[in-house]
């Protein structure tokens, strides 16, 4: 998997340096031998979020915006890193994210699925694992829109500085999403619209579903 992230990150050449951030010399064995480029961090680190505020503060990697992508997302391609990269030139912001409409009512109902509302600019308005939003009188999924959010971000680097300085919030600590600590504190997240989806593997039954995809069993 990792293998797969690097080279959809590598080819697509869209940025000036690509590199991990880890914390186990078994995964620095593993991307050693497919040639990849690493910097180890600190095995306290809760996220991807913070292991970039690490690199940040210990000046190895310099950049004024910082993209986040996961090592458990293999099918990122170059099509969402454009859209990503869209989103930035849209408007100013602290902070860029990607958003898909939902195709089906079990996505929507479903709490791993993070959805996302915006305003009418883009910018994001909340985060949830539950239906967002709620209708309360007549619900068409047909012709109610519901945006899974995509969890890719870009951060500038003045960002980046200043979550690391921001307390858990309790909302995020409810939902388990670090997003909504950045909007708590104010920070704006842009969130551009794509038509590609991601597909993360968290558990060996995901595993699964990505090997079948890989396959062409499924699409």
């Amino acid at each position: 998997m990792l293998q797969w992230v690097w080279d959809a990150a590598t080819k697509s050449e869209l940025f000036k340096e690509v590199a991990f951030a880890i914390d186990a010399l078994e995964t620095a064995r593993l991307i050693d031998s497919f040639g990849g480029k690493y910097f180890m961090t600190s095995p306290d680190c809760l996220s991807g979020t913070d292991r970039l505020i690490e690199l940040q503060q210990r000046g190895e990697l310099q950049g004024e915006i910082w993209v986040n992508f996961q090592g458990d997302e293999p099918f990122i391609h170059r099509g969402m890193m454009e859209d990503l990269l869209h989103a930035i030139e849209e408007r100013p912001s602290d902070i860029y994210s990607l958003k898909k409409r939902i195709q089906t009512r079990k996505v929507v109902d479903d709490p791993n699925t993070v959805k996302v509302i915006t305003d009418a600019k883009g910018r994001a308005l909340y985060f949830s694992r539950s239906p967002i939003p709620y209708y309360r009188d007549i619900y068409d999924f047909d012709r109610t829109p519901y945006y899974k959010h995509i969890g890719i971000y870009a951060f500038t680097q003045a960002a980046l500085s200043k979550i690391a300085t921001l307390p858990p919030t309790r909302l995020e600590h409810a939902e388990q999403l670090e997003q909504l600590r950045f909007l708590e504190y104010g920070l704006s997240i842009q969130v551009h619209n794509t038509e590609h989806d991601s597909f993360s593997i968290d558990l060996p039954q995901d595993l699964t579903q990505a090997l079948e995809r890989i396959s062409g069993h499924t699409t």
